[in-house]
Protein backbone atom coordinates (compact mmCIF):
# COMPACT_ATOMS: atom_id res chain seq x y z
CA UNK A 1 0.00 0.00 0.00
CA UNK A 2 1.30 3.46 -0.90
CA UNK A 3 1.48 5.31 1.86
CA UNK A 4 3.41 8.76 2.64
CA UNK A 5 4.93 9.17 5.67
CA UNK A 6 5.76 12.52 5.03
CA UNK A 7 1.86 13.13 4.42
CA UNK A 8 1.18 11.77 8.12
CA UNK A 9 3.63 13.72 9.29
CA UNK A 10 1.65 17.39 7.79
CA UNK A 11 -1.58 15.30 8.79
CA UNK A 12 -0.58 15.63 12.51
CA UNK A 13 -2.45 19.01 12.85
CA UNK A 14 -5.34 17.01 11.94
CA UNK A 15 -4.89 14.99 14.66
CA UNK A 16 -7.31 16.33 16.61
CA UNK A 17 -10.04 15.11 14.94
CA UNK A 18 -9.60 11.58 14.73
CA UNK A 19 -12.94 10.65 16.20
CA UNK A 20 -15.61 10.34 13.26
CA UNK A 21 -19.32 10.70 14.44
CA UNK A 22 -21.60 7.82 14.89
CA UNK A 23 -24.58 7.83 12.93
CA UNK A 24 -28.00 5.56 12.88
CA UNK A 25 -28.81 2.73 10.42
CA UNK A 26 -30.10 4.20 7.19
CA UNK A 27 -32.19 2.36 4.51
CA UNK A 28 -29.86 1.01 1.56
CA UNK A 29 -30.09 0.99 -1.98
CA UNK A 30 -30.65 -2.17 -3.84
CA UNK A 31 -29.57 -1.00 -6.95
CA UNK A 32 -26.48 0.56 -5.93
CA UNK A 33 -25.01 -2.15 -3.86
CA UNK A 34 -26.09 -4.45 -7.04
CA UNK A 35 -28.94 -6.39 -5.45
CA UNK A 36 -31.04 -5.64 -8.17
CA UNK A 37 -28.98 -7.70 -10.53
CA UNK A 38 -28.33 -10.68 -7.67
CA UNK A 39 -24.61 -10.18 -8.48
CA UNK A 40 -23.79 -9.24 -4.82
CA UNK A 41 -26.14 -11.48 -3.54
CA UNK A 42 -24.79 -14.62 -4.25
CA UNK A 43 -21.86 -16.43 -2.75
CA UNK A 44 -19.28 -15.95 -5.81
CA UNK A 45 -20.45 -12.45 -6.17
CA UNK A 46 -20.02 -11.41 -2.37
CA UNK A 47 -16.28 -13.13 -2.21
CA UNK A 48 -15.39 -11.22 -5.74
CA UNK A 49 -16.73 -7.72 -3.78
CA UNK A 50 -14.34 -8.48 -0.68
CA UNK A 51 -11.37 -9.63 -3.19
CA UNK A 52 -11.99 -6.07 -5.38
CA UNK A 53 -11.98 -4.18 -1.76
CA UNK A 54 -8.85 -5.74 -0.50
CA UNK A 55 -7.23 -4.87 -3.63
CA UNK A 56 -8.35 -1.69 -4.02
CA UNK A 57 -7.00 -0.89 0.14
CA UNK A 58 -3.49 -2.20 -1.00
CA UNK A 59 -3.48 0.69 -3.43
CA UNK A 60 -5.27 3.11 -1.72
CA UNK A 61 -3.38 6.49 0.39
CA UNK A 62 -6.53 6.91 2.20
CA UNK A 63 -10.07 6.11 2.13
CA UNK A 64 -13.40 8.06 3.38
CA UNK A 65 -16.84 7.46 3.70
CA UNK A 66 -20.48 9.51 2.61
CA UNK A 67 -24.20 8.43 2.79
CA UNK A 68 -24.84 5.90 0.43
CA UNK A 69 -28.77 6.28 0.68
CA UNK A 70 -30.81 8.57 -1.14
CA UNK A 71 -28.35 9.01 -4.21
CA UNK A 72 -30.02 7.61 -7.45
CA UNK A 73 -27.67 5.41 -10.06
CA UNK A 74 -27.62 7.85 -12.49
CA UNK A 75 -26.33 10.55 -9.67
CA UNK A 76 -23.67 7.81 -8.55
CA UNK A 77 -22.77 7.41 -12.48
CA UNK A 78 -22.14 11.21 -12.23
CA UNK A 79 -20.42 11.80 -9.39
CA UNK A 80 -17.89 8.92 -10.15
CA UNK A 81 -16.98 10.62 -13.44
CA UNK A 82 -16.33 13.42 -11.84
CA UNK A 83 -13.28 11.84 -9.84
CA UNK A 84 -9.88 12.33 -10.46
CA UNK A 85 -7.84 9.40 -12.07
CA UNK A 86 -6.61 7.05 -9.20
CA UNK A 87 -9.31 7.12 -7.26
CA UNK A 88 -12.54 4.40 -6.90
CA UNK A 89 -15.69 5.25 -5.33
CA UNK A 90 -17.86 2.07 -4.31
CA UNK A 91 -21.12 1.27 -2.60
CA UNK A 92 -19.91 -1.60 -0.41
CA UNK A 93 -22.09 -3.58 2.23
CA UNK A 94 -21.26 -3.11 5.62
CA UNK A 95 -20.61 -7.29 6.21
CA UNK A 96 -18.30 -7.00 2.82
CA UNK A 97 -16.29 -3.97 3.64
CA UNK A 98 -15.51 -6.00 7.37
CA UNK A 99 -14.38 -8.90 5.48
CA UNK A 100 -12.02 -6.63 3.36
CA UNK A 101 -10.32 -4.80 6.30
CA UNK A 102 -9.56 -7.69 8.21
CA UNK A 103 -5.36 -8.15 8.21
CA UNK A 104 -5.14 -4.45 6.95
CA UNK A 105 -4.15 -1.18 8.23
CA UNK A 106 -8.12 -0.22 7.95
CA UNK A 107 -9.84 -2.11 10.14
CA UNK A 108 -10.07 0.77 12.29
CA UNK A 109 -12.78 2.43 9.58
CA UNK A 110 -15.08 -1.09 10.97
CA UNK A 111 -16.08 2.28 13.36
CA UNK A 112 -17.80 3.70 10.72
CA UNK A 113 -19.79 0.80 9.32
CA UNK A 114 -23.00 1.75 10.54
CA UNK A 115 -25.73 2.26 7.85
CA UNK A 116 -25.38 2.12 3.96
CA UNK A 117 -21.84 3.64 3.05
CA UNK A 118 -20.34 4.96 -0.12
CA UNK A 119 -16.57 4.80 0.19
CA UNK A 120 -14.19 6.52 -1.97
CA UNK A 121 -10.43 4.67 -2.27
CA UNK A 122 -7.69 6.84 -3.35
CA UNK A 123 -4.37 6.74 -4.33
CA UNK A 124 -2.57 9.87 -4.66
CA UNK A 125 -4.67 12.83 -5.36
CA UNK A 126 -6.94 13.16 -1.91
CA UNK A 127 -7.22 17.10 -2.38
CA UNK A 128 -9.02 16.41 -5.72
CA UNK A 129 -11.02 13.71 -4.99
CA UNK A 130 -12.53 15.36 -1.68
CA UNK A 131 -13.06 18.65 -4.20
CA UNK A 132 -14.87 16.61 -6.50
CA UNK A 133 -16.86 15.08 -4.54
CA UNK A 134 -18.08 18.29 -2.47
CA UNK A 135 -18.54 20.08 -5.65
CA UNK A 136 -21.14 17.03 -6.58
CA UNK A 137 -22.94 17.13 -3.64
CA UNK A 138 -23.59 21.23 -3.84
CA UNK A 139 -24.64 20.68 -7.64
CA UNK A 140 -26.82 17.62 -6.58
CA UNK A 141 -28.32 19.88 -3.62
CA UNK A 142 -27.25 16.89 -1.31
CA UNK A 143 -24.69 18.98 1.31
CA UNK A 144 -26.91 18.75 4.37
CA UNK A 145 -27.46 15.25 4.33
CA UNK A 146 -24.27 13.45 2.38
CA UNK A 147 -21.45 15.33 3.70
CA UNK A 148 -18.50 13.12 4.90
CA UNK A 149 -18.59 10.96 7.62
CA UNK A 150 -14.87 9.98 8.53
CA UNK A 151 -11.93 8.54 6.62
CA UNK A 152 -8.88 6.93 7.56
CA UNK A 153 -4.54 7.38 6.57
CA UNK A 154 -2.51 4.91 7.42
CA UNK A 155 -4.11 3.26 10.04
CA UNK A 156 -5.86 6.35 11.92
CA UNK A 157 -9.51 7.49 11.90
CA UNK A 158 -10.21 10.83 11.32
CA UNK A 159 -13.93 12.53 11.44
CA UNK A 160 -15.36 15.10 8.65
CA UNK A 161 -12.84 18.28 9.77
CA UNK A 162 -9.97 15.90 9.89
CA UNK A 163 -10.49 14.53 6.69
CA UNK A 164 -11.20 18.40 5.15
CA UNK A 165 -7.91 19.34 6.74
CA UNK A 166 -5.67 16.40 5.31
CA UNK A 167 -7.40 17.09 1.44
CA UNK A 168 -5.82 21.01 1.98
CA UNK A 169 -2.31 19.54 2.76
CA UNK A 170 0.41 19.81 -0.57
CA UNK A 171 -0.13 16.60 -3.09
CA UNK A 172 2.21 13.56 -3.33
CA UNK A 173 3.15 14.87 -6.78
CA UNK A 174 4.18 18.30 -5.18
CA UNK A 175 6.13 16.15 -2.78
CA UNK A 176 7.51 14.62 -4.69
CA UNK A 177 8.72 17.82 -6.62
CA UNK A 178 10.06 19.51 -3.95
CA UNK A 179 12.09 16.01 -2.66
CA UNK A 180 13.69 15.16 -5.93
CA UNK A 181 14.96 18.91 -6.01
CA UNK A 182 16.64 18.28 -2.96
CA UNK A 183 18.07 15.08 -3.73
CA UNK A 184 19.51 16.10 -7.23
CA UNK A 185 16.78 13.65 -8.79
CA UNK A 186 14.39 14.29 -11.80
CA UNK A 187 10.91 14.27 -10.39
CA UNK A 188 10.16 11.59 -12.98
CA UNK A 189 12.49 9.05 -11.32
CA UNK A 190 10.55 9.41 -7.78
CA UNK A 191 7.44 9.36 -9.77
CA UNK A 192 8.59 5.72 -11.39
CA UNK A 193 9.62 4.16 -8.44
CA UNK A 194 6.70 5.80 -5.82
CA UNK A 195 4.45 3.67 -8.47
CA UNK A 196 5.94 0.48 -8.02
CA UNK A 197 3.42 -1.90 -6.31
CA UNK A 198 3.61 -1.88 -2.30
CA UNK A 199 6.25 1.02 -2.76
CA UNK A 200 5.94 3.29 0.15
CA UNK A 201 7.20 6.99 -0.39
CA UNK A 202 9.88 7.37 2.01
CA UNK A 203 11.61 4.12 0.37
CA UNK A 204 11.17 5.63 -3.29
CA UNK A 205 12.75 8.40 -2.10
CA UNK A 206 16.02 6.58 -0.60
CA UNK A 207 16.05 4.55 -3.97
CA UNK A 208 16.12 7.81 -5.77
CA UNK A 209 18.71 9.12 -3.94
CA UNK A 210 20.69 6.33 -4.47
CA UNK A 211 19.82 6.66 -8.14
CA UNK A 212 20.88 10.15 -8.23
CA UNK A 213 24.36 9.52 -6.87
CA UNK A 214 25.50 6.93 -8.78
Amino acid sequence: MKQSLILLGLAASASAFTTAPARPAAPTSTALFGGARGGATTLEGKKSTVAAVKELLETSEMVFTVPASGISVSKVQSLRRSLPEGTTMKVVKNKLMSRAIEGTDYEPVGEMLKGANMWFFIEEDIGGSVKAFKAFTKEAALQESHSILGGNIEGTNYDANGVEAISKLPSKIELITAIAARINAVPTKVARVVKAPGMKVARAIKLAGEEGSD
